[in-house]
């Protein structure tokens, strides 16, 4: 009896979760990622990075909840779950680099049914919790910005060329934070391990964006972890955007082919909502979650500035452009100065 209404109550609040998504899921949008933009920018509703910071001066708050359930064949356990995942984002200093507090809280609810009279138990803890920073130190269409697009030729600007193949390029360095008795991390006590990701970026023609992140994580401890994300987002309108996603994990402590879908809607400029769901193919334990999420920004970005050129050519182009404001500078001077010497209140020179 107790075995029943477990499964029922797990099921009912599935199917409540599901509901949420499909209504959510015909509203929704994932923007494509860039530096600084006009709209927000933000990794959700999947669970990549991209290779762009958020923009300098800008603070993003991203945070979902997922309803999800577990089954384990072996252990013959059922697990209903309950999980928040939250991102803390600053850009700062410069347009290429940026801060994170990244993270995920889940509540599981457990029973196992090997004896004869099923048992219940809890769990909960921070599936993870890293600190770290952001690099953006390859950006191949900021040249294209640079150069502007072909006033001539529509075609020219809308067609597939080899060089988008070409991506923008990130490294991210980061601290795990785990604490003593975590059920979801492999170290019994309280550590703190490195995480690194190189993460790619492609924006092609027609609203499409691949992200390619390549993980290595807790590689100081006992169980690293070795990973790949792919992230394939379609934007089909300004306002609504879907997406694929395939994410492999390969550890002694746990390993894993995961799937996820789902879209997203922008609101406005600087609030977007967003749903999906996960699954896998294995039953060691099979995992079927729904997700549902908001981002916000506080845009705080200065409107002057501006992309310049990277490298030695940005460097010509600075010092050309330095050495024509003070030689503007000064014939301003001259032409303000009398020839007596006296410079008028309203800075015009000169006659009776």
């Amino acid at each position: 009896m107790i075995k029943s209404y477990i499964f029922d109550l797990n099921r009912n609040y599935m199917k409540t979760s599901l509901y949420c998504l499909s209504f959510l899921f015909l509203l929704s949008l994932s923007p494509v990622a860039a530096q600084y933009t006009e709209t927000i920018n933000n990794n959700r509703p999947g669970a990549s990075q991209g290779a762009f910071s958020v923009g300098k001066r800008v603070l993003q708050l991203e945070s979902g909840f997922a309803f999800g359930r577990e089954k384990h064949r072996l252990k013959d356990t059922e697990t209903g779950a309950f999980g928040v995942d939250y991102a803390i984002r600053y850009g700062f200093w410069k347009e290429e680099l940026e801060v994170s507090l990244i993270g995920e809280f889940e509540s599981q609810s457990i029973t196992d049914n090997r004896g004869a009279v099923p048992v219940k138990f809890n769990q909960s803890n921070f599936r993870s919790n890293t600190l770290g920073a952001k690099y953006l130190f390859y950006d191949p269409y900021r040249k294209m910005v640079l150069d502007g697009p072909n006033l001539y030729s529509w075609k020219a600007n809308n067609k597939f060329q080899w060089k988008d193949f070409i991506p923008a390029i990130s490294i991210y360095a980061g601290a795990n934070f785990d604490f003593a008795d975590n059920p979801y991390t492999p170290e019994p006590e309280s550590s703190i391990s490195p995480k690194f990701v190189l993460a790619t970026q492609n924006n092609f023609v027609g609203g499409f964006v691949f992200v390619t992140n390549i993980i290595v994580d807790r590689v100081t401890t006992d169980t690293p972890s070795y990973g790949y994300i792919l992230t394939l987002t379609h934007t089909i309108t300004d306002w609504f955007s879907i997406f694929v996603e395939n994410q492999g994990i390969k550890s002694d402590f746990y390993a894993d082919q995961l799937f996820r879908g789902g879209a997203a809607a922008l609101v406005n400029e600087n609030f977007h909502v967003d749903a999906s769901v996960l699954l896998n193919f294995k039953d060691t334990p099979s995992r079927l979650y729904a997700r549902v999420g908001v981002a916000y920004r506080f845009d705080m970005h200065q409107d002057d500035e501006f992309v310049e050129e990277k490298g030695k050519a940005g460097r010509k182009l600075r010092k050309e452009r330095n050495k024509g404001e003070k030689s503007a500078e000064k014939e301003k001077k001259k032409k303000k100065k009398r020839k007596d010497g006296v410079v008028d209140d309203d800075g015009d020179s000169g006659g009776l």
